[in-house]
């Protein structure tokens, strides 16, 4: 069983940055794929960044070239670095994992989910 806790969301203007944190607990997460998804009021949870346990990352295009995920297996954490944030980026950031590869950014593939750290951005 694997336990997620993230942290660094908060409120900030269009253009800013903010840094996301999941710590994870229960398990080594070097052999797992992780992930960061968002959900905003009234729509689909989608994924924004994803990294499979070899390392391979994955964005959608409304993310790319201004987010990206790392993760430090030794402290059994991982990052989402958010630059240049546009008031369309407001959501609950969670975290999520599953033992093994994962190449997609679809929901359906995370065992582990975090409970969430909400961003506003403002214009």
């Amino acid at each position: 069983q694997v336990q997620l806790v993230e942290s660094g969301g908060g409120s900030v203007q269009a253009g800013g940055s903010l840094r996301l944190s999941c710590v994870a607990s229960g398990d080594t997460v070097s052999t797992y794929s992780m992930g960061w998804f968002r959900q905003a009021p009234g729509k689909e949870r989608e994924g924004v960044a994803t990294m499979s346990a070899d390392g391979y990352t994955v964005y959608p295009t409304s993310v790319k070239g201004r987010f990206t995920i790392s993760k430090d297996n030794a402290n059994n954490t991982l990052y989402l670095q958010m630059n240049n944030l546009q008031p369309e980026d407001t959501a609950m950031y969670e975290c999520a994992a599953a033992w093994g590869d994962f190449y997609t950014l679809q929901t359906t593939w995370p065992n582990y989910w975090g409970q969430g750290t909400q961003v506003t951005v403002s214009s």
